[in-house]
């Protein structure tokens, strides 16, 4: 028993070392937050960069203040990325810069190039709409080729419009980082109640997994929600980051998890004679 006790304890202390080692100074859980469809409205675009903490902001194409809003961003420390429209399943229009079912690989990667091209300081993408194309694999897989050969540094991140998105595994065969949207945040774009509580489920998945990834917009309740809880949030322990440095740490939460996990051999091994 003393033994058992003794083995137990070993093992608490290798838990404790591996995750000190794999979190740095910093092993708070972390959240990332997105917030959508900016470039039409410059009122919005300026108050989501005066939002507290390092946001990442995701800019449409072709758009009347894609460029400043992209810069009034940067300028506040927050991520900038392209915010790419895809076609949907319910006809409506995903607005310039739309990639579409009819388009062959040339229209496709040339729209994704010129996307990317109006707005500065991009580091990743995701889509906009695309409950259909999300599941189209021959344009999904030029779509990653382009943004890859642009830039291999980039990332992509599934906004999951659809349960059937292809989006993760075809980023993932290009080679891109990627990850995907784990709450909507305003579902409900006026009810501050709702979003409220869809902030303080973002928080729930951070503790429970150590990180968790929402998507709003700069609709006036989500701003106003997210001006009030992100110090909430950083008071109780979580910590907001780009969608950059939040693709580190899941991947360091990965290896972390990997690394707790016996071996096939180990595990055979540690199994009782029949």
């Amino acid at each position: 028993m003393a033994g058992a006790s003794m083995l137990g304890l070993l093992l608490w202390a290798l838990t404790l070392t591996v995750a000190e080692a794999v979190a740095g100074d910093d092993p708070r859980p972390v959240i990332a937050i997105i917030i959508d469809d900016l470039g039409n409205d410059p009122r919005e675009a300026r108050r989501t960069a005066a939002l507290p903490g390092p946001i990442t902001v995701a800019v449409l194409p072709h758009t009347p203040q894609a460029h400043n809003a992209a810069i009034w961003a940067h300028e506040h420390g927050h991520e900038v990325m392209l915010h790419l429209p895809m076609e949907a399943d319910n006809g409506h229009d995903p607005g310039p810069g739309a990639i579409l079912r009819h388009m062959n690989e040339y229209e496709t990667r040339d729209t994704v190039r010129l996307a990317l091209a109006s707005v500065p300081h991009v580091r990743g993408v995701n889509n906009h709409m695309g409950s259909r194309l999300s599941r189209e694999p021959h344009h999904l897989a030029w779509v990653m080729a382009e943004v890859s050969d642009t830039d291999p540094a980039l990332y992509f991140v599934d906004s999951r419009t659809h349960a059937e998105t292809l989006v993760r595994h075809i980023s993932t065969w290009a080679g891109l980082p990627s990850t995907q949207r784990d709450v909507f945040l305003d579902a409900q774009p006026h009810d501050a109640d709702f979003v409220r509580n869809q902030v303080k489920l973002l928080g729930q998945l951070a503790r429970m997994r150590g990180h968790a990834l929402g998507i709003g917009h700069p609709y006036p309740a989500t701003l106003e929600v997210l001006e009030a809880m992100l110090p909430e949030l950083k008071a109780q322990g979580i910590r907001l980051v780009t969608v950059s440095d939040y693709l580190i740490r899941k991947q360091e939460v990965k290896q972390w998890h990997a690394s707790l996990s016996p071996s096939p051999t180990e595990a055979k091994k540690s199994k009782p004679s029949p």
